[in-house]
């Protein structure tokens, strides 16, 4: 069979390419950013890919013949002019979630991770769990683990682990991609309000999370966090698989704090301990995110004492805390921040960490939820650890960041360019500096931009 897919150089797609080919058949796929590194990722593993989304990279040509089957991105839209050729000559044509849950998970034991936040570390820490004693998981992440170099694998195992994103599926199936993988194991890490751009309000989310419970069989589990109500009150619409909660100093997975800054935890399961935690890792968010791969792994068949010294060897997801460099003493990191919950976790472990040194932020609003201004109000009160802010308003922003900076007490400052972002930080930082990029898209590698200025200097 040969499949096109429509958005393969998007991580979820790209990830479905690799999975498809693995499994031995012929993959080509088109997008508007056909460039590295997920170019070359794809085209080493033998797929073609075009540039452009044209009618005639699905026709039939010398050497190259028309596709089987279309996968559409959820990018995809009507007017886009492949998807217009794919509908007027009734090619068949399906959502990548759709193809994954009818083609590669059918038969395996599904292991989902949903939340709004933590999705991609905890996903790959329950594939490295899993992994590091024999289980061999395939898994679909969002993001390149450190532990295995790669988004997506087949894996020789029964389990697949999965990253359960609640956006929605494509043009033609609004559902939430999550509804269909069908897991005999789910996390439900955490929800708040986001995908300001096609959900209204908290409750339409939590409408798409009580559809991924109704898919959770009996005889499976859900793993779901002890502290978050909006998370209760989806289980109070209806609940019919075991549930086992986890949090810190409550649930039935409990952590309790040896470091403030979530370096190292003891953990107890219903009152019995498991044993220590150490690794490298920060915040009291990665110590939830570590408790609710403890305990799917431990669902799924592993034995959780044996599971723990893996956490030592665990290498996080590229673009979450990655130190990307330290010159003259001043350490950069660049970090996937999408949310204003994320932000604030996130400085706060590094606070922790670092005590009283200076912690400088560059953000870039980037999330469709943040360039609409969904976020703007809880977007000062985030940055309570942030000893400097440089904030890129771009041209285009729909709203005034200045509502932000202002309310930041002089510790805040906006920029129209990354140019500019990077000249202003540049001015400020001094040995024993901690600066976080913080952005959900490529900020025109503006982390790196910036250890380099920091080199001339």
């Amino acid at each position: 069979m040969r499949l096109h897919i429509l958005g393969i150089c998007g991580t979820f797609m790209g990830g479905v390419a690799a999975l498809a080919r693995e499994l031995g058949l012929e993959v080509e796929g088109s997008d508007t950013n056909v460039y590295p590194p997920m170019s070359t990722q794809l085209e080493a593993l033998g797929i073609e890919l075009m540039q452009g989304y044209k009618a005639e990279h699905l026709q039939p040509s010398p050497g190259h013949a028309a596709p089987d089957m279309v996968i559409v991105g959820n990018a995809m839209t009507r007017g886009n002019p492949a998807v217009e050729y794919m509908l007027d000559q009734q090619l068949r044509y399906i959502s990548g979630p759709q193809w994954l849950g009818e083609t590669l998970l059918v038969d395996r034991e599904v292991l989902a991770v949903a939340g709004t936040h933590g999705k991609t570390t905890t996903t790959s820490l329950l594939a490295h769990l899993l992994d590091s004693v024999g289980l061999a998981p395939g898994f679909l992440i969002g993001g390149v683990p450190g532990n295995f170099g790669v988004s997506a694998r087949l894996g020789s195992g029964r389990p697949f682990v999965i990253e359960a994103d609640e956006y929605d599926t494509a043009f033609f199936d609004k559902r939430s991609k999550f509804v269909h993988y069908r897991p005999r194991i789910a996390i439900l890490n955490n929800l708040e309000y986001d995908h300001a751009d096609i959900f209204p309000d908290v409750a339409a989310i939590q409408r798409q999370f009580h559809h991924l419970v109704r898919t959770v069989p009996g005889n499976g589990r859900l793993i779901v966090n002890a502290h978050d109500e909006r998370l209760a009150e989806v289980l109070a619409m209806g609940c019919w698989t075991p549930v086992e909660t986890f949090g810190i100093g409550r649930g039935d997975w409990r952590a309790t704090l040896i470091e403030t800054d979530g370096s190292a935890f003891t953990v107890h399961r219903a009152g019995e301990p498991i044993g220590e935690v150490h690794w490298s890792l920060l915040g009291h968010h990665s110590v939830m995110n570590g408790l609710a791969a403890l305990a799917a792994a431990t669902a799924a068949g592993a034995d959780p004492r044996a599971l723990l010294p893996a956490f030592t060897t665990f290498e996080s997801v590229k673009r979450r805390m990655e130190l990307v460099g330290e010159v003259d003493g001043v350490r950069v990191y660049d970090d996937f921040a999408h949310h204003p919950t994320a932000i604030a976790t996130t400085l706060a472990g590094l606070r922790a960490k670092v005590g009283d040194a200076r912690i400088l932020v560059a953000l870039e609003p980037r999330s469709n939820s943040m360039r609409q201004g969904a976020h703007a109000d809880a977007l000062a009160p985030s940055l309570v650890d942030a000893d400097a802010v440089v904030f890129l308003h771009r041209a285009e922003l729909a709203w005034d960041a200045g509502q932000v900076t202002a309310a930041l007490n002089g510790r805040g400052s906006t920029v129209p360019t990354v140019e500019a972002l990077i000249d202003a930080l540049a001015g400020q930082a001094r040995s024993g500096d901690q600066v976080i990029f913080m952005s959900n898209g490529g900020f025109e590698a503006a982390p790196r931009r910036f250890v380099e200025k920091l080199r001339q200097r």
